[in-house]
């Protein structure tokens, strides 16, 4: 059920919140319909309001770099960015499953950050997150074996969804981990060896639940 954009994004002031709800133009996204692409120039700025948002990069074979998700509530640091700036993107967006976002045009931007100050620390606020999750992507790719950064990827995944359940096949994992499916297969079955998942079918049960609120 979609929620109010008022309870959603309830740090910014009354009067701002008006102005979006005028403004801004509410998009049906289906699962796995591209929001953005490498290359593209961003007209608008993207508030998602349902669903599930992946920001990754793609290499010219089509490889799949995972950066982030964006989920209710979150803006998209890279369309603000680009909007502001009216620079092309130069990562993807793609919703995980059926998502509705507010698109809001780039001609306010300017605008509400020097009219509105819970805009302006909004703005902060997001690009400080994406900032931060950046980070430790960078931490686990320049210092963390396959295998350390598997059982992460799976956390966050667990973490993001609210489930220990990961619907995902080992290719799909694969891909975005920029390795081979052979390799995570062998991983995954060592982990299930240590007690750490489970194997089924068509999924995967992370037995860690740490991260799982």
């Amino acid at each position: 059920m979609l929620q109010p954009i008022h309870k959603l994004f309830s740090q910014l002031e009354p009067a701002l919140l008006e102005q979006i709800e005028k403004e801004g133009t509410i998009n049906e996204i289906p699962a796995g319909e591209i929001l953005m692409r490498t290359g593209q120039y961003v007209k608008s700025t993207m508030l998602v309001l349902e669903g599930m948002v992946k920001i990754f990069r793609e290499n010219e074979e089509g490889n799949e770099f995972l950066m982030y998700y964006l989920q209710p509530g979150d803006a998209c640091a890279i369309s603000l960015v680009c909007a502001s700036k009216m620079e092309a993107s130069r990562v993807m967006a793609k919703a995980m499953e059926d998502t509705t976002v507010l698109m809001i045009p780039i001609k306010l931007m300017d605008e509400w950050m020097s009219k509105y100050k819970s805009w302006y620390y909004f703005v902060l606020e997001t690009y400080r997150n994406r900032f931060e999750e950046l980070l430790v992507l960078i931490d686990q790719v320049a210092f963390r074996n396959m295998d350390e950064r598997l059982l992460f990827y799976l956390q966050r995944h667990t973490e993001v969804n609210q489930t220990r359940t990961i619907d995902l096949s080992h290719q799909q994992i694969a891909d975005e981990l920029n390795s081979s499916r052979e390799v995570i297969s062998r991983l995954l079955k060592k982990m299930e060896q240590r007690n750490i998942v489970t194997m089924h079918r068509n999924s995967i049960e992370l037995k860690d639940t740490k991260l799982i609120k």
